[in-house]
């Protein structure tokens, strides 16, 4: 009996905790702050801390752009934003122990077309609190993102590195070698074993006033092979495409099937030309060169900040 009335008395203290009236109010409060893009830090003091910071490491990646609706899509604000001036409708609380809850909301966006989306909030009690610590599932998403952006930027060093000591040291070398990577396909043969398809370039440049003129370079495309062995990822193997009257038939076989989108790229300047402009900005950027040109000999010199 005894042990009876203690085991009651803690449901009565966890059940407790949760009025379903302040669960609410601190769920429609919690949907004013879902946080987006521009107001990730105003969010900050209605964020679980370990939402907060996969959030603002996600923003913070080099190459994270959120395109239109992508944001929207994670994050349909009940918060005055564009995406809906309604207040929400809480349809469901869940308590799930004394620090969690779910709450099931009804938002309607701000156009009259579209029907009311529900959302899900994950709410945790931090410090006498309710704060956000997911919103329809965007942490394990964001977590997967970072993951997936380490992965690729590991790849994108080691081959990197390799195009710059292995490749670059054969031509005429000025101050600045950097790399153009534009990857064709890829696939993991095991965890340790990668094979990576592209159109690859290397240029030397050295640095003039504000622009890099350009030293030498060229093309090697191909594709390259990588081991990782005690965590450590290394370029194995390059087969690169012939020159001269063999270079078609060595790049179909070398790219298989991969060879028509290889063949696009390739042959598209305005692609080849974005993604060099867009290398010579990130690498200016990571090592604070204060260049905003870059230049060929005998041509126009190209505007990086346009």
């Amino acid at each position: 009996m005894k042990r009876l009335c203690v085991v009651l008395s803690l449901l009565l203290t966890v059940t407790g905790c949760f009025s379903s009236k302040s669960l609410e109010k601190s769920a429609v409060e919690l949907c004013r702050h879902i946080p987006d893009t521009d107001n990730l830090k105003e969010s900050q003091n209605y964020l679980a801390e370990d939402y907060y910071s996969s959030l603002q490491e996600m923003l913070a990646l080099d190459d994270f752009t959120p395109v239109l609706h992508q944001w929207e899509f994670w994050f349909t604000a009940a918060d005055g934003s564009a995406v809906s001036k309604n207040e929400c409708i809480v349809k469901e609380i869940v308590p799930i122990d004394d620090t969690h809850a779910k709450a099931v909301v009804l938002v309607q966006p701000s156009d009259s077309d579209y029907k009311a989306e529900e959302h899900t909030l994950m709410m945790e009690r931090t410090d006498g609190k309710w704060l956000l610590a997911d919103y329809d599932d965007t942490r394990a998403a964001t977590l997967r993102y970072i993951d997936n952006y380490r992965k690729e930027k590991e790849v994108i060093d080691v081959i990197s590195e390799y195009l710059v000591k292995e490749i670059g040291a054969n031509y005429l070398q000025g101050d600045i070698c950097i790399p153009v990577i534009m990857t064709v396909a890829s696939e993991e043969d095991d965890p340790s074993h990668a094979r990576i398809w592209g159109d690859f370039w290397v240029d030397w440049y050295t640095q003039s006033a504000d622009t890099l003129k350009t030293v030498s370079g060229g093309n090697h495309s191909g594709c390259i092979s990588l081991e990782k062995n005690d965590g450590k990822l290394t370029v194995t193997g390059f087969e690169q495409t012939a020159d001269g009257a063999d270079n078609l038939p060595s790049a179909k076989r070398i790219f298989g099937t991969h060879y028509d989108v290889f063949h696009n790229i390739h042959s598209n300047q305005d692609v080849r030309d974005a993604c060099r402009k867009l290398a010579v900005q990130n690498y200016c950027k990571k090592n604070g060169i204060s260049a905003r040109y870059y230049q060929d000999y005998g041509w126009p010199a190209i505007d990086m900040s346009q």
